[in-house]
């Protein structure tokens, strides 16, 4: 004997479980995270290129002030080499006339002590002075007279070491003369005053 069971079948009550979380949900969680990291990576690299731009336009100022200042340093040393230059070009000149100026005075003392220690009728012609070496051009009447004034000179402080150069005999169509040529060393004042001052005080021992 077969039996049907015409009645609805019992349902089984399914227990509620806990839902497991989605992995969509999890990407969603992290993007905003992501998206925030990055943000703030872009603000740092942003703010560390105006930084870099900001010290470099600070350094370009330094160099184009270096530069500057460099280019009026120059301007001053052409400056100070254009007064150098003058400086020396006025102590030449200032040594060059100090160098006339003593000349002058010691060609006068020179012409002096010639004209003093001359004798009559002989007559100087030349005379140059080098390096305190004194070369006499003149004429004379005789040998004699040229002797005396070698003998003057000698004689004199203010010259040593007198030499004949030359004496030749010159005629004209009334007049026979002698033409001659010396050189002696002039002696400076100092020398003079420095010898004088022995003497004076030899002659007191």
């Amino acid at each position: 004997m077969i039996r049907i069971n015409l009645l609805k079948p019992e349902k089984k009550e399914l227990k509620e479980t806990p839902a497991i979380p989605i992995p969509e949900a999890k990407v969603q969680k992290k993007i905003p995270a992501f998206s925030l990291i990055l943000l703030l990576l872009i603000i740092a690299v942003f703010a560390l290129f105006l930084f870099q731009k900001r010290v470099i336009n600070k350094e370009k100022n330094l160099l184009r002030e270096a530069q500057e200042e460099k280019k009026q340093l120059q301007d001053v040393l052409v400056k100070l080499d254009k007064l150098e230059e003058q400086k020396r070009v006025f102590e030449k000149k200032i040594d060059l006339i100090n160098q006339l100026k003593s000349f002058q005075e010691v060609a006068v003392k020179i012409m002096d002590e010639l004209s003093k220690n001359i004798p009559d009728w002989v007559w100087l012609t030349e005379t140059t002075y080098n390096n305190q070496t004194v070369k006499i051009k003149g004429n004379a009447l005789s040998n004699n007279l040229i002797a005396d004034y070698i003998f003057n000179l000698e004689n004199s402080p203010y010259f040593s070491n007198v030499n004949l150069i030359s004496s030749t005999q010159k005629r004209t169509k009334n007049n026979q003369y002698l033409e001659f040529s010396l050189t002696t060393q002039y002696v400076l004042p100092e020398v003079i005053s420095a010898t004088s001052g022995e003497s004076g005080q030899k002659q007191r021992k």
